[in-house]
Order: structure tokens, then C-alpha cells, then sequence
């Protein structure tokens, strides 16, 4: 297989890696006001994430050097273009980040009010801008021959972006209230069961229409792997429904997988329908960002190439550490313990 091809999906399965892991990270900050009753069980639900969130955060880090290193047409057009979004996005990633570090400096309400709501704003603002960036990449932006987006921030603002983008925002919240529910327990645990019961709706039917919506879209130009797209979706599908079934009954380990299965193969979907395009001229498909012309050289992508076998499942291993070392629940009782023995 050319480097390039394979560049393409080493890229995807990164940024899949991203919104699986930092996916819970959003939905545990979104649901932040509608489980965090009390000081206790706020911090019981921000200790949830508070181990793993920076590493998970990384992913998207590496994803964009790679980017970057193996197509930089790609990174060029798209950083430029999405300028604005991406700048917000940022911003409310480093929101979040100084919030889990400062709400606990005070032993004030009214100071941990003000970092909750911007965990919640910061978790909640790249939940939905990433489903908008995503949903404009696979659908197509106006680029003109020198592959310069040609756009605003509105034009990203269309009603299929904006479709994706909350489809987004449902499932990483989704997502993450099946992760409350997997790590804490008491009052917390069973308001974030009953929770995921509210969400699942909304989220079916979002996910449901932006499946359809892409496969029109593919459908209507070059789409060679629409039948993986089709095939990803089914199981994103299938998957999602399942996580909702072991909510009902109560299978948190099980609620979680499938809701981390619906997310991957959401990706997925949506990276194949993409394919062989990076990024779609909507002026003219002679403009358009293709594999073959934003790709590096064949000398860059080989050395890339073997950092990648050296360097990442080191990465992989170490993750896979934090996770087994942090498994346990954060249990109510350790909380009132800590807060008794700081007063």
C-alpha cells in the first residue's frame, strides 16, 4: 500500500483515538450541573477524569503533528481555513485544563461555581465545534486553486456541521455519563443512569440522521470505500443501541464499551466516506484536497513510518497503565473522608 493511503488511516485511527478518549472527558464536564448536587459529588465526578484527562488530551496533539508531517496541503488548508473554530476550541480545552487545577484552590462556592461552568463550557464548545469541523471536512468547503479556503466561520455554520456537530455533543456526553456511571457510585451513579436514559433519544435520532445524511453525501461523488462507510455505520448503529440496553439493565462496564465501539466506528464512518478526498472543493472538485496531492514525500512518510512502529505502542502501554493503576471507583465515602480530614 502506498504511504500516503496508509498515512491517511494512521491519522483517522488517531483522531478516532481522541474522541473515544477525551470524548468521555466532555461528557463527564457536560454533566457536571446535572449530577454535581453538592461539593461532594461534584468532586466525585471531576475525580472521575481527573488522572487520565491530560494524557487523554494528548491524543488530539499527536494527531495534529501527524497531520502536519504527513499532510501538510491538508494541515495548511484546513488550520487556515478553520481558523476561528479551531481558535475557540482551544480556548475552551484551556479553560477546562485551568479549572481542574484552580476550583479547588478556594474553599469558596461562589470561586468553584465560576471553574465548574467553565469545565462545562469547555467541555461542551469542542464537543460540538469538532462535530462541525468534521461534518465540513466530509461534506466540503469553498477552496479556490492555490487550495485556500475561501469561507468564513458562518460558512462552516451550515445545517449539516451543525447536524454533526450536535450529534457530537450528544454522544461524548453519552458517553461520558455511562463513564460516571462505570466509576462512581451511591446518588451519583443512579442519577447518571437515569441521565443516560434521558439522553439516549435525542442521541439515537441525531446519530441515525447524521449516518443517512453522509452516505447521500458520498453518494453524490468518487466514494470507493461508501461500502465501508455503510458497513462502519451499521455497527455505530448496532453499538449504540446496545449501550443503551446495558444502561437499562444496569451493565455500566457494558454501557461504556459499546458507547466507546459507537464512537470509533462513528469515526470511522465518516473518515471512509471521506476517502480518497482529505478535504472536498465545494467551488469546483478540481480544487479539491485529495490523498495524493497534500501528502509529503515518500522519504517522510517512511521515517515517519517507523517512528510510529517504534513509539506508539509504547504510548499504548503506558496509557493502558494509567487506566489499570486509576480502575478503581471513586467512591463517595473516599470524598466525605478527604473533605473531613482538609477541615
Amino acid at each position: 500500500m502506498d504511504l500516503a493511503y496508509l498515512w491517511f488511516f494512521i491519522v483517522g485511527v488517531l483522531f478516532v483515538g481522541y474522541f473515544v478518549l477525551d470524548g468521555f472527558d466532555f461528557g463527564v464536564g457536560m454533566s457536571l450541573p446535572f449530577l454535581g448536587k453538592n461539593e461532594v459529588s461534584r468532586r466525585q465526578i471531576i475525580n472521575t477524569i481527573g488522572p487520565v484527562w491530560d494524557l487523554n488530551e494528548t491524543w488530539v496533539i499527536v494527531a495534529g503533528a501527524c497531520l502536519f508531517a504527513a499532510f501538510p496541503e491538508w494541515y495548511a488548508t484546513l488550520f487556515s481555513g478553520f481558523y476561528l473554530a479551531l481558535l475557540l476550541i482551544l480556548l475552551a480545552l484551556i479553560a477546562r485544563g485551568v479549572s481542574f487545577e484552580y476550583r479547588h484552590q478556594r474553599d469558596d462556592p461562589k470561586w468553584k461555581a465560576r471553574f465548574d461552568w467553565m469545565i462545562v463550557i469547555g467541555s461542551a464548545l469542542p464537543a460540538l465545534l469538532w462535530g462541525v469541523a468534521v461534518g465540513n471536512i466530509v461534506q466540503g468547503v469553498p477552496i479556490d486553486a492555490d487550495f485556500n479556503f475561501t469561507g468564513t466561520l458562518l460558512t462552516l455554520l451550515n445545517p449539516y456541521g451543525l447536524w454533526v456537530g450536535v450529534t457530537t455533543l450528544l454522544l461524548f456526553w453519552l458517553h461520558g455519563v455511562y463513564f460516571i456511571a462505570l466509576k462512581t457510585d451511591g446518588q451519583v451513579q443512579q442519577d447518571a443512569n437515569a441521565l443516560a436514559k434521558r439522553l439516549a433519544i435525542p442521541t439515537v435520532v441525531f446519530a441515525a440522521g447524521t449516518v443517512v445524511w453522509t452516505w447521500i453525501i458520498a453518494g453524490g461523488r468518487e466514494a470507493p470505500l461508501l461500502w465501508l462507510s455503510i458497513a462502519t455505520g451499521a455497527i455505530a448503529a448496532v453499538a449504540l443501541l446496545l449501550s443503551v440496553w446495558a444502561n437499562w439493565i444496569k451493565r455500566e462496564g457494558w454501557a461504556f464499551g459499546f458507547g466507546a465501539l459507537t464512537i470509533a466506528t462513528a469515526v470511522l464512518s465518516l473518515w471512509t466516506a471521506l476517502f480518497p478526498y482529505v478535504m472536498p472543493s465545494s467551488t469546483d472538485d478540481a480544487f479539491s484536497l485529495t490523498i495524493e496531492n497534500a501528502s509529503s514525500t515518500e522519504l517522510t512518510l517512511t521515517i515517519m513510518t517507523w517512528a510510529a512502529v517504534i513509539f506508539l505502542p509504547l504510548v499504548l502501554l503506558y496509557q493502558g497503565w494509567t487506566y489499570w493503576v486509576f480502575r478503581k471507583r471513586v467512591t463517595r465515602a473516599h470524598i466525605e473522608k478527604a473533605e473531613s480530614a482538609v477541615h
